[in-house]
């Protein structure tokens, strides 16, 4: 093999060796490409989560203000019905101490 022959052999595989890394990179470029139609899909999609999110925060927000409120609520509707029962106990008493002073209002008229 001589001289000439050594670098055209030569030549024609560092040639073939770049054709093919230039194949290659086409290929997995062509692969891993995003298009823009997949790229307003998450743009749109990232969006969507976004908006997910805040509605969830304000509908927890709501939530816990409503919890707020009922707790409240049912804190005095329960002070409220103690008052009552105490008011009914107290009305109780005071009936039973009625009766018997009826009683014996009777018994010493009678």
């Amino acid at each position: 093999m001589s001289r000439t022959e050594f670098v055209i052999a030569t030549a024609i595989i560092l040639f073939v060796a770049f054709c093919l890394g230039w194949f290659a990179n086409w290929l997995l470029h062509r692969f891993t490409a995003v298009s823009k139609s997949d790229v307003g899909e998450l743009e749109r999609m990232s969006q969507e989560l976004h908006e997910a999110e805040e509605t969830r925060d304000q509908a927890i927000t709501y939530l816990q203000q409503r919890e707020a409120e009922l707790t409240n609520q049912l804190a005095q509707t329960e002070a409220e019905l103690s008052a009552a029962m105490e008011g009914l106990r107290d009305a109780r008493h005071e009936a039973e101490e009625l009766r018997a002073y009826a009683e014996r209002l009777q018994q010493n008229a009678g």
